[in-house]
């Protein structure tokens, strides 16, 4: 799979940015649309898997794949559709996502503009430490995307916000379970390698 993804890499890669553009422009000029996706993501699966998006989003970083990155990003994007609406939404999910959607639909200012950029950064910030093979920056970066999303919906929410705290946490944990074990295994395979080409120069002499 990663053979075909590498040679049609830059292909895919613009494919999905496209469907992200396409997916995004649907979602915030057809009300219809907009309405079925919001009533979807009341449903907290939604809010458990999409963190989990990290993992495969830092390991295509770490295989420098653009297309493997942009496909997870979509993949993120349109999670929030996944699941039927919940017959029961607590009360403290439904008051942070009405927060939420007045936020991403109201008014456009600088300071919002800018706050918003900040998503778009963390990730590039997050792609780029696992492009250049720093595990441990990108579990910093990710330590940070978290404690800004919990800052941002308890500043925004009050209350409310707490209700991001298990899906944020649990996300952070796993995925940086992850990163240490990919880490521990690469140092082992490295080391396996070096170890070999060691023996194999003794016996060549």
């Amino acid at each position: 799979m990663m053979a075909a993804i590498k040679k049609y890499d830059t292909f895919i890669a613009i494919l999905f940015a496209g469907l992200i553009m396409l997916f995004i422009a649907v979602a915030f000029t057809t009300p219809s649309f907009w309405d079925w996706l919001w009533q979807r993501h009341h449903n907290q699966l939604s809010w458990y898997i999409r963190p989990l998006f990290l993992i495969p989003f830092c390991w295509f970083a770490y295989r420098r794949s653009w297309a493997g990155i942009m496909m997870v990003i979509f993949l993120t994007l349109t999670s929030m559709g996944w699941f039927a609406p919940p017959d029961e939404t607590n009360l403290q999910v439904q008051q942070f996502l009405q927060v939420e959607q007045q936020y991403l639909q109201g008014g456009w200012t600088l300071s919002k503009f800018f706050l918003t950029l900040l998503i778009p950064l963390s990730f590039s910030t997050l792609a780029a430490a696992l492009w250049w093979r720093n595990i441990w920056l990108g579990v910093a970066v990710m330590a940070l995307m978290a404690a800004g999303k919990l800052f941002w919906s308890i500043t925004f929410s009050g209350e409310a916000g707490l209700a991001v705290i298990a899906p944020a946490t649990i996300g952070f944990v796993l995925c940086s379970g992850c990163l240490w074990l990919a880490t521990v295994l690469s140092r082992r395979r490295i080391s396996r390698v070096k170890k070999m080409n060691f023996i194999k120069k003794g016996s060549n002499r």
